[in-house]
């Protein structure tokens, strides 16, 4: 029996033993890419059991697209004073909530830029406006190198910002911006956004302070599949550390391949870079299989079909993944790189998962279930098979 094997099989038990990382780079190497995603299956129904899927009814909201750390896979920013920046008001903010909640939603995703202009009380009345406004709809803004800018202009720690936020009434922060946590490719890709060292410390302070975060990695960026684990270890040992203080630390890993279109990076290499890098679809599924068997401490693992397609994202679920996202209803920062469909009906989302043979329900941010209208039975597909 080859050694890729014996890791298969050593995975595949009711107790399986904590993936290592040199042990996980065998598999993404060697494992053939059927077996992996029976075996992250498995791991799935260990870790959320029965046949329900997940979703989320949200809406993103891009505040401004005034940024001055340049990534260079970010077609969505603009440097102060283009003429195409914009920065949204409490009111169109505020509209724009207001018709998530005639569907029914229950958050928003607010992230824009590191915008050199904004004070910290610009953030805090914001936040607590729409808390006023709006308050049954849980507050997700911003980003780690969001709350780093908002710390380097109003001369306070990153955590005293992150206090200040949570008492205005921000209830979690999303993990964006984590890409890729190693620094030597973080350097290539986004030298001004600091080291992987800054991300993780951000998230740490905000869970030491109990507010809501997701992790997330995204691929393609020409690095190795040692980085993408070493990313994992990172996110992963930060969540024990969560755990070992008794908070819930990352409530969902979320991974998807980088967008090439409109941006520094796909020009590089004289415009080769748009086709040589990225993750197609058979590289996706491997990467959230190894997610699922990795993260022994990490409850749920979210589909991308925002980036790779509502029929790859329903493969996703047969490779570990048990969450499908969410509905955005808008979307502007991954679209201006290349992606075509930018938001979901609650619908569709249902039809997703149920095409698939999945159950779906319908959840907060938190990954609390919530009442899920039942669709029509005859859509629903026969359940998948289960594994032995």
């Amino acid at each position: 029996m080859s050694q890729c094997q014996e890791i298969l099989q050593s995975q595949s038990g009711d107790s399986p033993p904590r993936l290592s990382i040199e042990d996980a780079l065998v598999l993404y190497q060697e494992a053939n890419l059927t077996e992996l995603m029976h075996v992250a299956s498995i791991h799935r129904r260990l870790r959320v059991p029965g046949n329900h899927v997940t979703y989320l009814v949200d809406r993103n909201v891009n505040y401004t697209n005034v940024c001055t750390i340049n990534c260079q896979f970010c077609s969505f920013y603009r440097p102060p004073g283009h003429p195409e920046t914009y920065l949204q008001t409490v009111d169109q903010i505020s509209e724009r909530i207001t018709q998530l909640e005639e569907i029914g939603g229950s958050r928003i995703l607010m992230q824009g830029g590191v915008h050199p202009d904004l004070v910290l009380e610009w953030y805090t009345d914001l936040i607590r406006e729409l808390r006023i406004r709006h308050p049954s709809i849980d507050l997700d803004c911003f980003s780690p190198i969001e709350i780093e800018g908002i710390s380097d202009i109003c001369g306070l720690s990153t955590n005293q910002v992150l206090e200040e936020l949570r008492a205005a009434g921000m209830h979690g922060l999303p993990g964006g911006g984590a890409e890729m946590l190693v620094d030597e490719v973080r350097l290539d890709i986004s030298p001004k956004k600091g080291s992987s060292e800054n991300w993780l410390q951000v998230m740490r302070e905000a869970q030491e302070l109990g507010l809501t975060t997701s992790a997330t990695n995204v691929i393609g960026f020409g690095e190795t599949n040692l980085h993408r684990l070493e990313h994992m270890g990172k996110v992963r040992e930060l969540q024990d550390e969560a755990l070992s203080r008794g908070s819930v630390g990352f409530t969902s890993f979320i991974s998807w391949p980088v967008m090439l279109e409109n941006n520094t990076l796909g020009r590089r290499e004289r415009g080769t870079n748009k086709y040589t890098l990225g993750a197609g679809s058979n590289e996706y599924l491997r990467h959230v299989a190894i997610s699922r068997l990795f993260f022994d401490n990490i409850e749920h693992i979210q589909a991308s079909w925002p980036t790779m397609g509502t029929k790859i994202a329903q493969m996703a679920l047969f490779a570990g993944a048990d969450d499908i996202g969410s509905t955005m209803m808008e979307e502007n920062v991954v679209s201006s790189s290349g992606t075509t469909k930018t938001s979901a009906s609650e619908r569709e989302l249902q039809l997703i998962v149920s095409r698939a043979g999945f159950v779906p329900v319908k959840r907060d941010s938190d990954y609390n279930l919530l009442d899920t209208e039942t669709i029509d039975e005859e859509v629903i597909s026969p359940p998948p098979i289960q594994p032995n």
